[in-house]
């Protein structure tokens, strides 16, 4: 059943920050843009996204629906314009989340000034919502700034999101969004297990039961240049792609969502490797939105020649057959790990640096 084809569109969020879509917890597996396909609609609900940015217009909410897709889109802070969008808009189903101003936190290489203070995001979202209460509302953050100052904000969203996007070749040129040391986000961690710790950041930021969605890397940085080298055209691989998804759900995102697959040639690899994941995630809807299961497997470690970093993070999720254990190793080196007496997992698995595993559990 297509649950656009609703009578009347219910949404809720659950008390773990789950979106509830006419009843239903729904894992949310969204796209900024299309990858430059023949059939981008068709093509995105095929491999199993459930999400789209949209312009703000009747026709491409109306492709939306068309196309079993739920959809989101910009209104901005002009509370003109939000009278305008909200009310032309407010009656199509496909539409689930309202968006205000994007990244209204980010500063970058200028006097430190934030470009959208939280007062007008959060008068944006009051006016939308009373000219449509039953929507939601999404707020995507950059990855820097305080948690502090990202928490201001909390009353201008239900659902916030954090975009970092690590693979990124050494000795790229200077660019809009990179820092000095070549990379986009700031933490100490420079590989792509940042993408757990950013939403570990998020959470404390939203708290418990607001919903945390993680904005994930469907681009080469080299494209964004006005004369890409070719040399420099770096895509995150279907194995990075994979583990950044699965690291971020074991982290505890409520949704992932892809940027900047509209960028570069069609078909190409970032398009290609976030198609395998949502894929992949595709029949694992149910357990994905579904809520964790208490778990402390007794992971006893293997000598591999290497120091123990950061090692093997996990989340346990009920599945009509049992349950389904997605683990993903957060070290740069192999990892050989023993689960404990259980039916998830062999005795030993060896994890290849950044690798996930899925494992099932049939009682």
């Amino acid at each position: 059943m297509n649950l656009l084809l609703a009578a009347a569109l219910a949404l809720a969020i659950d008390t773990d920050g789950t979106l509830v879509i006419n009843g239903q917890r729904t894992f949310i597996v969204g796209l900024y843009d299309f990858a430059k396909t023949a059939k981008p609609w068709a093509d995105a609900h095929a491999a199993g996204f459930n999400l789209v940015h949209v312009k703000p217009s009747v026709s491409d909410l109306q492709l939306a629906k068309k196309h079993g897709l739920y959809a989101w889109t910009g209104i901005g802070t002009d509370p003109a314009g939000i009278r305008k969008t909200v009310t032309a808009l407010r009656e199509e189903p496909a539409l689930i989340l309202w968006e205000t101003e994007d990244e209204p936190t980010f500063v970058w290489k200028k006097p430190l000034a934030i470009r959208t203070p939280a007062e007008k995001i959060i008068a944006a979202r009051k006016l939308a919502q009373s000219l449509d209460p039953k929507r939601l509302f999404y707020l995507n953050h950059s990855p820097t700034n305080l948690v502090s100052t990202l928490r201001e904000y909390n009353e201008g969203t239900d659902a916030m999101a954090t975009d970092v996007y690590p693979v990124i070749p050494r000795g790229i040129r200077n660019q809009y969004a990179l820092w000095p040391d070549g990379q986009q986000g700031d933490l100490l961690n420079e590989s792509i297990s940042q993408v757990g710790q950013y939403v570990d950041k998020m959470r404390q930021v939203a708290g418990p039961s607001k919903p945390v969605f993680m904005v994930l890397q469907g681009f080469a940085w080299e494209s964004i240049q006005k004369q890409p080298d070719p040399k420099m055209m770096l895509y995150p691989t279907k194995q990075q792609a994979r583990f950044m998804a699965l690291q971020a759900i074991v982290h505890g995102a409520n949704g992932i969502l892809y940027w900047g697959l509209h960028l570069g040639p069609e078909n190409n690899p970032a398009w290609q490797a976030a198609k395998a994941v949502a894929e992949e995630l595709k029949p694992l809807a149910a357990e994905l939105a579904a809520r964790p299961l208490p778990a402390n497997l007794p992971l006893v470690y293997h000598e591999t020649g290497h120091s123990l970093d950061r090692g093997i993070a996990y989340t346990l999720r009920p599945s009509r057959d049992g349950a389904l254990l997605i683990a993903v190793n957060e070290d740069k080196n192999p990892v050989t790990v023993s689960f404990g007496k259980s039916c998830l997992a062999p005795p030993q698995v060896t994890f290849a640096p950044f690798e996930a595993k899925l494992f099932r559990c049939s009682r």
